[in-house]
């Protein structure tokens, strides 16, 4: 069991996730789930069938699991350290889990739909419970839920059971209507559409973000208890065949799956059509946890380390920066800015997404020069510790 203070690596690994999640969100900030597929039937050029190839060789379901993996270690090693120096960290814990439950409602209403922070903030009650279990059990509490394979089957027994019409307020709208709120609505109608998908899009939070985010939250747990510390030397040497091995079969089997298996007969087949979708994400996951290695191999053996110290700036603001894509998305496509909704190409999204993270490296810097904190962790300080906590940066000469 290892508590830590402020630990570069793990600023890095943060960092690296919000890199990789703008990438996936902006698409759906670009366009709404619902219209994903028709709109995708605009763009069939080589370009476009690439960097949608990219995204899902390197991005799709890789760096939400990665973020809340990190988020379950760090609010456990927060916890582990309250309990060892004797500190109560019930109420504690409490105010600071219901602040970012907060943050996400205000995100959801105010910015963008597809928000997981409030999610994350009642994932982070639950640790007040788990923290008692013991690595093994967390461990296969995550592995078991990344592994069922009736999420669908279950989801689709409480819909038809319930007869909740989720998306009903959505559907009123209809793809063009979807269009003309983004473009020319008022930013109240933006807030009401917002509220429309949100509730359109809840049973795929609850039935598929939802557990993969408590599985990967309670691996996260059960990392922080282990006796390797995560990220270390050791840890990076004990791992080291198993994350190779994962990474070369999680890539073979994704490249089969995306350019090979969709051809064949095997993958119409109607009871082996779940099996492949339950592998393929099952290697995204894994695959994405070998970025973690990955990177920690680099920041060891002093490879890189200047670029990867970039990272750390943006994960040391992983609240605001992540805040901040919404911020983006909110000007780039409604008519609050420029209404560029369902109006970009895959290339045109995936280079703002790009251009956005290394504008924020460089924002993260300058605002840690001048600040200890970046203005929401600051915020979310203050409520947790209910004082007004330091917030300049003070240079000892």
């Amino acid at each position: 069991m290892h508590t830590l203070q402020r630990d570069p690596l793990l600023d890095i690994f943060r960092g690296f996730a919000i890199f990789g999640i703008f990438f996936i969100n902006i698409t759906i900030m670009h366009c709404l789930f619902i219209n994903q597929d028709s709109f995708a039937t605009q763009f069939q050029d080589a370009t476009s069938d690439l960097i949608n190839r990219v995204l899902q060789l390197f991005f799709y379901n890789k760096f939400f699991p990665i973020f809340s993996f990190l988020f379950g270690l760090g609010i456990t090693l927060q916890i582990l350290k309250k309990q060892q120096n004797n500190r109560p960290y019930i109420g504690f814990f409490t105010r600071r889990m219901g602040a970012l439950f907060a943050i996400g409602i205000l995100h959801i209403l105010l910015l963008w739909s597809g928000d997981v922070l409030h999610l994350y903030a009642l994932l982070g009650l639950v640790s007040l419970i788990m923290v008692r279990l013991s690595a093994k059990v967390t461990t296969f509490i995550g592995i078991g839920l990344l592994v069922f394979p009736f999420y669908d089957h279950l989801a689709g027994f409480i819909l038809e059971n319930s007869q909740l019409q989720l998306d009903r307020g959505l559907l009123a709208y209809g793809e063009q209507g979807i269009i003309t709120t983004q473009r020319e609505g008022s930013y109240l109608d933006t807030i009401l559409l917002r509220q429309s998908d949100y509730m359109a899009n809840l049973p795929m939070l609850l039935f598929y973000l939802a557990p993969m985010a408590f599985a990967m939250f309670s691996l996260g747990m059960a990392a922080s208890k282990s006796e390797l510390k995560f990220g270390s030397k050791q840890w990076l040497n004990y791992f080291q065949k198993t994350a190779i091995v994962t990474a070369v079969l999680s890539c073979i089997y994704r490249i089969v799956f995306l350019f090979w298996l969709p051809e064949s007969d095997l993958y119409r087949h109607e009871l082996l059509r779940p099996l492949w979708f339950k592998l393929m994400f099952l290697s995204d996951v894994t695959f994405g946890l070998c970025y973690l290695w990955g990177i920690a191999w680099l920041w060891h053996k002093g490879i890189l380390k200047k670029p990867l110290i970039y990272f750390s700036y943006v994960g040391r603001l992983a609240l605001s920066n992540y805040i901040l894509h919404s911020v983006i998305g909110l000007l780039l496509f409604t008519s609050v800015g420029f209404s560029l909704y369902q109006t970009l190409s895959p290339l045109a999204c995936f280079t703002i997404a790009l251009v956005s993270f290394i504008g924020q490296v460089q924002l993260s810097k300058i605002w840690l020069s001048h600040f200890q904190y970046g203005p929401l962790e600051w915020l979310w300080r203050c409520v947790t510790y209910r004082q007004k906590m330091p917030f300049k940066r003070v240079v000892v000469e």
